[in-house]
């Protein structure tokens, strides 16, 4: 992610790519002999050093398993450091990155691809997350990944192509959607998909909450500098709220669903929040989504200080209505946090199947779905959305290449305006 540009390797792909399928290049990689130097160590590498992604690598060594941090990349150098720094002092035996292992800059993630791993743990903007992981599946590296997985349509359909590739290579993928290694969330779905409350009727799910952080414009910073620091504010780089915290709920209704919705309508706006010179997005969204089976998933997400705060889930059936988790699940070792990281290395080591990349690519295409349908203010078909939506990445990605959105003459982000912007 330095100086050199980056132009839109997720477009080439995408031209390349066919519905028959892709050419695997080099040929199929043996999950057995993926570790280093025949070693039973995992070496992987941090590709985005902000706070979420230097937990999730905290996370990977804690659970107790032969694992070792080997390379760092972050945008920012600064990040990438501190990064190190934090990680080596909680983990001194479990970290062995030399100062040529430690990149920088907008083409930092593939370097550290290349830095002789086994596996990539990705955390860094969402909207990065379908290049990076097709750069390391095509590297044949297996791969953790946080959510959400994709900000739009055309890096949803590289998230599927990059999941097909996955499965040719037997290499293992996981997700951070860690609700479903939590116990209390695996035994309410498998209570749910039993007929707890009969045939599931509708769900309603909410991320409801207050104001989210921002980082003031610093000197001599260029405008893809200021959207990428503050990636969360960004549609190209954070997808909305809806999609980058709400989709953890919006993935447990898919979950006991079984399925994707086919359509989704909704409303949504920016009524509180003021920074129009700062950030581009939504501070509330409602969404109706509806699946193809008739049943109804209603959907609330706000980022408003002083109102009514809920992040759950609920259900309602023929036979009754309850929350998306109960008591008595299975004893897992550890937290969801780091039972996602225990698990996914246990598949690696065993060559066991284990790709989550699948469902991570629906349920955030769902949050995009939503997304499309408050931006528009229209029915937004699934099928449509995949197909057609547009494309928010850059042309060319580079410090002083310019974002697709930009401050008008007043200094103020365009928002998108229901009923004008246009879906697909």
């Amino acid at each position: 992610m330095s100086g050199t540009s980056n132009c839109s390797p997720r477009r080439d792909f995408l031209k390349k790519s066919s519905a028959a399928g892709i050419v695997l290049a080099g040929g199929l990689s043996l999950a057995r002999s993926v570790h280093a130097a025949g070693s039973d160590v995992i070496r992987f590498a941090l590709i985005g050093a902000g706070g979420r992604g230097t937990g999730a690598a905290n996370d990977c060594m804690s659970v107790g398993q032969n694992v070792k941090l080997v390379a760092v990349a972050d945008a920012f150098e600064d990040r990438a450091k501190g990064a190190l720094n934090q990680l080596k002092k909680n983990h001194p035996d479990k970290v062995d990155v030399t100062p040529d292992r430690v990149f920088s800059g907008l083409d930092a993630y593939q370097k550290a691809i290349d830095a002789g791993v086994d596996m990539v743990v990705m955390a860094a903007p969402p909207g990065f997350r379908p290049v990076h992981f097709m750069a390391a599946i095509k590297a044949g590296k297996h791969v953790f990944m946080e959510k959400p997985c994709c900000t739009d349509a055309p890096g949803y359909r590289l998230l599927v192509e990059a999941c097909k590739l996955a499965d040719e290579k037997g290499l293992k993928v996981g997700v951070g959607l860690q609700r479903h290694h939590q116990a209390d969330y695996i035994k309410g779905v498998e209570e749910i998909k039993n007929g707890k409350y009969g045939d599931v009727l509708f769900t309603r799910v909410y991320w409801n909450g207050g104001d989210i952080w921002l980082r003031g414009r610093s000197p001599g910073e260029s405008e893809m500098q200021f959207q990428v620091k503050n990636w969360y504010h960004f549609v190209w780089t954070g997808g909305d709220n809806i999609v980058e915290q709400h989709v953890h709920n919006i993935d447990v209704s898919n979950w006991i669903v079984g399925d994707h919705p086919i359509e989704a309508n909704g409303m949504g706006g920016c009524q509180v929040r003021k920074r129009r010179n700062e950030s581009q997005i939504f501070d509330h969204h409602f969404v109706e989504f509806t699946y193809k089976n008739g049943v109804k998933m209603f959907s609330q997400c706000r980022q408003q200080p002083g109102t009514w705060s809920s992040v759950s889930e609920h259900i309602h059936g023929t036979k009754g209505s309850g929350g998306a988790t109960a008591g008595g699940g299975p004893k897992l070792p550890f937290g969801p946090y780091q039972q996602e990281h225990l698990e996914l290395i246990t598949a690696i080591k065993n060559n066991t199947k284990y790709n989550e990349g699948w469902f991570g690519a629906t349920s955030s295409m769902t949050a995009v779905l939503g997304r499309m349908a408050t931006y528009s203010g229209q029915v937004v078909k699934w099928d449509e959305a995949v197909a057609k939506g547009p494309d928010e990445q850059p042309e060319k990605l580079a410090w002083d290449a310019t974002p697709r959105v930009v401050p008008d003459k007043d200094g103020n982000y365009p928002m998108p305006i229901p009923g004008v912007y246009k879906a697909y």
